[in-house]
């Protein structure tokens, strides 16, 4: 019984300490708006943001090689001969690879 009066008196002596102190712990950390928690947040969200603008870029340089496409019929040529190996009848096609590339595709066989 000593011990819990001992206590309690120094619960009664500090008793705004004790306050500001629990209140501080809950602010802090406990609650699902605490500054850890928003902390965490804002970081996630500059990644986020990071991420859209790459990704408005891809989309821009995409869009406008999509344009290129529609529009030029030599764009069009273009990557057919440099991304699937194709050729006209009378063309002989060769593809030099080092040795750190690797191919993705192979030429047909015709």
């Amino acid at each position: 019984m000593g011990r819990l009066l001992t206590f309690w008196n120094y619960v009664r002596r500090y008793k705004y300490v004790a306050a500001i102190a629990i209140f501080l712990l809950i602010i802090g950390v406990l609650d699902e708006n605490s500054l850890y928690t928003r902390f965490q947040r804002r970081i996630e969200i500059s990644n986020l943001k990071r991420e859209i603008n790459k990704y408005q870029l891809q989309y821009e340089a995409e869009t406008s090689q999509l344009q290129a496409l529609k529009n030029n019929p030599s764009a069009v040529e273009r990557i057919a001969r440099e991304r699937y190996f194709m050729k006209r009848p009378d063309e002989d096609v060769f593809v030099f690879v080092t040795d750190s590339e690797q191919v993705v595709s192979q030429p047909p066989d015709r």
